[in-house]
């Protein structure tokens, strides 16, 4: 039984949309919106398990990815943290849930979302510009490679920067002298092109429609908060 059907992929792009829809207006306009902040890790969570549920033909290496982005994303937070050698000098609050030595363990999950969302938006991407180049000179596979790991590199220290300013708003996390350096967005685009190199590699269906929505809601999402926060 195949367990991203049309109607399993609407089902999710429903509910994604109607969580953020409800995020921002609640974030921004109700009185309850210190509560809408706080189930931060439950929307989180859920919208990881609908990037699950409507992965195309899941395999073993499609869960094996998922817990190497968990693993890498916790450990290089839990560097940051608390040695201040990756991403720089800054401490987790109270919303994102229960920490290990400093670390929200949702913040794992959150490394898988981003990365695997950015990899099938580019990855599909690619797919689409070898079709229209049908008969042209094409670049090698490692030239490819490269460029399918920068440019979706750059797409998740995009994401990162625009979370960044609702992040500390929301009191996420906070940064030393409240600035966030440069040095984070260097980190990030090392540390998620490394596993997007991965990401490219394993044989696990990367067309999940669901992703590159998600992805869009979501910088949306931020974009509002930002925007208007």
């Amino acid at each position: 039984m195949q367990i991203n059907k049309p109607s399993t992929n609407k089902i999710a792009l429903f509910i994604a949309l109607l969580f953020h829809t409800c995020g921002v207006i609640g974030i921004l306009c109700g009185p309850y919106n210190q509560w809408f902040i706080n189930n931060t890790p439950l929307t989180l969570t859920i919208m990881a398990g609908l990037l699950i549920a409507t992965q195309p033909q899941k395999n073993k290496w499609f869960y094996i990815f998922f817990g190497l982005a968990f693993t890498t994303g916790f450990l290089v937070e839990f560097t940051g943290v608390n040695t201040g050698l990756l991403f720089g000098r800054y401490t987790y609050g109270q919303v994102l849930g229960p920490k290990i030595a400093g670390v929200p363990l949702l913040i794992g999950v959150n490394w898988f979302t981003i990365v695997y969302c950015c990899g099938c938006i580019v990855y599909q991407f690619e797919e689409w510009m070898q079709k229209k180049l049908t008969g042209q000179a094409k670049f090698s596979s490692t030239i490819q490679g490269i460029a399918f790991a920068m440019d979706a590199a750059l797409l998740t220290t995009l994401f990162d920067w625009v979370l960044e300013p609702v992040a500390i708003k929301l009191h996420f996390w906070q940064w030393q002298n409240n600035t966030v350096p440069l040095f984070n967005y260097v980190s990030w685009f090392g540390v998620s092109m490394a596993l997007l190199v991965v990401f490219r590699k394993l044989p696990f269906n990367k067309h999940n429609q669901f992703a590159v929505h998600l992805f869009i809601i979501q910088l949306l999402f931020f974009l509002a908060l930002q925007t208007f926060l």
